[in-house]
């Protein structure tokens, strides 16, 4: 079932968003179903020239419904709690009374003879409609929102678990390459902590929340392939090739780390040699690629169990939707991930950025 948008999931009361396509199409079902019930009520199974305008009047009411509700709908979200539902609730009564006013004397004037009964009643009846489906229909609305909320709060609450389980495991391993350094090479060590100190405010959250940058991404990488780099040694070689990639563009923060430390540990450190960990990007029409590959040993390296790839799998589908693809599997002798992230407008890109 396809659910109206209804705006970020920051607002307290959020409205359906009266301007889109799905609540307009939600309200033409409803009045045709409406109209239907009706018609099928009266008995009168002959009479489809009134039936067909029953349609079309219930059509042209919610498209005029949906007009005024969407100019509207900025001053209603001004308004606090519950009160947008209640006064777009009130707004659709008169509306209704008004068209029905003006399609009884239509009606009279035309000499159609479609509409029985005076025009009082007739206002009325609609009225009374118009009421109970209103209520109906925004109650829908209020309860597909909160859903909303709440499943944006779960998945929020679940990427930040996922941060959490992954941000030890290569502090601990960067704290262990500085003890050893110490005594071998004080400068090294010095340097290293520095780099240490950069990831450990990238882990623990102590950026500004949301977004940071496919740049600044890269910088906390390089810390860490510096870090590596003094445990690995000639064993740890890195090629990059990201030129055409925006390093402006918005990337959740420790996104390629895990997978750079998945391919260090899982694709470097078991082989005696050592070798090649790639890191490549290229920009396509609507989105940016990025592949991090690395070496596939004759036996899998101890230790791991998904939950590097997992995060970055979730984190992505939560930041980007639908349209990003995660991929991840042997290649040519060689393990590929690959990152497939849509190149977002700015409305989208703004309202991403508040779920965050």
């Amino acid at each position: 079932m396809h659910l109206p948008d209804f705006g970020t999931v920051d607002e307290p009361s959020p409205l359906p968003d009266f301007c889109s396509l799905p609540v307009l199409f939600t309200l033409l079902v409803t009045g045709a179903l409406a109209a239907t019930v009706v018609w099928l009520a009266a008995g009168d199974h002959r009479d489809f020239s009134g039936y067909s305008v029953g349609i079309l009047f219930v059509s042209w009411l919610a498209l005029a419904i949906v007009v005024v509700l969407c100019l509207l709908r900025p001053w209603l979200r001004c308004l606090p709690g519950h009160l947008p539902y209640l006064a777009a609730w009130l707004l659709v009564m008169p509306i209704v009374g008004v068209a029905s006013w003006v399609a009884h004397g239509l009606d009279g004037a035309l000499h159609m003879n479609l509409v029985s009964g005076g025009t009082v009643a007739f206002v009325r009846d609609n009225v009374l409609i118009a009421a109970l489906l209103g209520a109906a229909i925004l109650r829908y609305f209020y309860v597909a929102a909160q859903w909303r909320l709440r499943l944006a709060a779960v998945t929020r609450a679940q990427v930040e678990a996922l941060q959490a389980r992954i941000r030890p495991h290569f502090l601990f391993n960067s704290m262990n390459t500085v003890a050893a350094l110490i005594p071998l090479d004080p400068v090294a060590a010095e340097r290293t902590v520095e780099d240490l100190a950069e990831l450990f405010r990238a882990a623990l959250g102590q950026h500004e929340q949301g977004d940071g940058t496919l740049d600044e991404e890269l910088a906390l990488l390089d810390r860490y392939l510096a870090i590596e780099q003094l445990r690995l040694g000639e064993r740890l070689r890195v090629e990059r090739l990201l030129d055409d990639l925006p390093r402006d563009f918005p990337l959740p923060r420790l996104l390629l780390q895990p997978l750079m430390e998945n391919a260090v540990r899982h694709g470097i450190q078991p082989l005696r040699e050592g070798g090649v960990v790639s890191l490549r990007g290229t920009r396509e029409s609507d989105a940016i690629v990025i592949e991090i590959a690395n070496p596939l040993p004759a036996s899998p390296a101890r230790g791991g169990n998904g939950h590097g790839l997992d995060s970055v799998r979730r984190r992505v589908a939560f930041r980007y939707g639908p349209r990003a693809i995660v991929q991840a599997g042997p290649r040519n002798e060689r393990y590929v991930v690959s990152l497939r992230l849509p190149l977002l407008d700015k409305g989208d890109r703004d309202a991403r950025t508040d779920r965050r």
